[in-house]
């Protein structure tokens, strides 16, 4: 598996001290907005940033998706008012798209070989990752083995159906993820096969947000959750102190 050394970035962080950390970041591989007719996958934004935030700090990165290859990117995310230093640095970086454009197949991957897993959101996750098993048991996999778990946005709905200890996983957790008011706000309340700030209510999490659209992460013990895409930085430095 991490013999894909094409699909692996590694370097040094800015202390120049070679960090030997083995992330896995999780996209989906779908691509339709329900029966909209519309594109959906994943937020650019919210993989571009924690991509260099994990880069920058030396990381091996492996990027694995349910379908492997090129996982679909939400074209809204890719919109001019939506653009990002991250995602203007993403666009520069041959390597860094080569390794997007060829995903592992999730289910070749195991939690063994990594030290953390992080999930970007975009509305995708919500329809295949969230019922995905493979998902479901690697995620549980990692948080069994004392490893730290990671979501931004969209992507805490994909914890919907992991156990821990018999319970699920975000029960009695503080945790955040997308808001009632921010699905609201971009007319797919009525789309998504469920809202994130509901769900992770309904499962016992202790849910927490700030003003929409603001950047806002959590840290519950070895769960990372960030709220929106402007969350995706701070969810990913906020893995980084978890390693």
């Amino acid at each position: 598996m991490l013999s894909h050394a094409d699909r692996q970035i590694s370097g040094k962080s800015k202390s120049g001290v070679l960090l030997m950390s083995k992330i896995l970041i999780v996209l989906t591989s779908h691509d339709q907005l329900g029966n909209t007719g519309r594109k959906t996958g994943f937020w650019l934004e919210e993989f571009a940033a924690p991509y260099y935030v994990f880069k920058d700090a030396g990381a091996q990165i492996t990027v694995a998706s349910p379908k492997g290859g090129q996982p679909p990117i939400d074209p809204k995310s890719d919109e001019p008012e939506n653009q990002t230093p991250a995602m203007t640095r993403f666009k520069s970086d041959k390597a860094a798209q080569a390794v997007l454009a060829d995903t592992v197949k999730l289910a070749t991957v195991n939690a063994a070989d990594f030290d953390t897993v992080f999930y970007p959101g975009g509305h995708g996750p919500m329809w295949d990752l969230a019922e995905d098993r493979k998902s479901i048991s690697l995620i549980e996999d990692f948080y069994n083995s004392g490893k730290p778990v990671a979501a931004v946005c969209h992507a805490p709905g994909v914890l919907r159906h992991v156990q821990y200890q018999g319970q699920p996983l975000v029960k009695g957790k503080r945790v955040t993820g997308f808001t009632n008011s921010e699905e609201e706000a971009v007319h797919l309340t009525s789309v998504v096969p469920f809202l994130v700030e509901d769900e992770l209510k309904r499962l016992g999490g202790t849910y927490e947000k700030v003003a929409d659209w603001q950047s806002f992460a959590i840290t519950d013990g070895r769960l990372v959750t960030g709220q929106n895409p402007a969350s995706s930085t701070a969810a990913a430095q906020a893995l980084l102190k978890l390693l």
